[in-house]
């Protein structure tokens, strides 16, 4: 026979058990007691004393071992929110990182309000940094592209549930928009390379979205290869990129021809997005 054990106990047992897997022991445990209760989080404070029956204790249990196995909290509750946004996520997509919310940042200062502007999200997973920015733009034109079928339904269940319309493409980067131009292109390209021991951590979430060969460069520059085709003169490339990359990103941007090059940091100071326009004029250079 199982001893009751109350909400309250429930969480410091679980916040105990992810110390060691977790940087966020505490707030795991309450967000998938939460999902297993279908509560708030301020109100686990309130039924603090309240016993946890069985079956929900059982499923919090099962939750809790996946997380220390190292799920993302975004897969066991199938939730994550970006830019203020509810959005869909299962194993099939990368878990939108808060960082990433820069690249939206960047772009919207890009795109003045009630402007019919085109923006290119490449690698577009969810669909996060595409309705983040559609959410922002009412006018703007939004095309997201991902070579995953699979994240693709995804981006259209969260487009639909939001209500925010963005025209989906399936293909490899700029295949999927062979003969069309954009004002700004933004893409959260895979940059981890292969034999970095950091991919053992993400090792839930898709390998395609994290890692495109042996340098973590692979991605970025075929991306950078390739904008000047498809962004209108004096178009912007904003690429979110590993915190250590960002000279290299801007010397391969530089030698395509690109200029007003710049580095931007995120929430940690670090360099997280590198951005450069491209005009028909500018001569590449070698």
């Amino acid at each position: 026979m199982m001893l009751t054990t109350t909400v309250a106990q429930s969480l410091q047992r679980a916040a105990r058990a992810l110390a060691a897997h977790s940087g966020s022991p505490q707030l795991d445990a309450e967000v998938l007691l939460c999902t297993v209760l279908g509560v708030a989080r301020s109100a686990l404070i309130v039924r603090g004393t309240e016993p946890l029956d069985d079956h929900a204790r059982q499923a919090y249990d099962d939750l809790i071992e996946r997380r220390a196995d190292g799920v993302p909290v975004a897969y066991l509750t199938g939730i994550r929110e970006f830019w203020s946004l509810p959005l869909k996520v299962t194993p099939a997509v990368l878990v939108p990182r808060p960082e990433t919310e820069l690249l939206v940042e960047l772009a919207l200062g890009l795109l003045p309000p009630g402007e019919a502007r085109s923006v290119l999200d490449l690698g577009t997973g969810s669909g996060a940094i595409a309705l983040a920015i559609a959410s922002e733009r009412a006018r703007a034109r939004v095309s997201g592209v991902d070579l995953s079928p699979q994240a693709l339904s995804i981006a259209r269940e969260n487009s639909c549930a939001l209500g925010l319309e963005v025209d989906w493409r399936l293909g490899y980067w700029f295949e999927a928009v062979p003969s069309e131009r954009y004002d700004v292109i933004v893409a959260n390209p895979p940059y981890v390379a292969t034999g970095d021991p950091a991919l053992e951590s993400l090792a839930s979430e898709p390998a395609l979205a994290l890692s495109s060969g042996p340098t973590g460069f692979e991605a970025l520059e075929a991306i950078i290869d390739a904008a000047p085709h498809h962004l209108e003169s004096g178009g912007w490339l904003l690429l979110e990129h590993g915190r250590d990359q960002h000279p290299r990103v801007a010397r391969m941007l530089e030698r395509r021809g690109f200029g007003a090059i710049a580095s931007h940091h995120d929430f940690s100071d670090r360099p997280r997005v590198t951005a450069g326009t491209y005009s028909v004029c500018h001569k590449e250079r070698s």
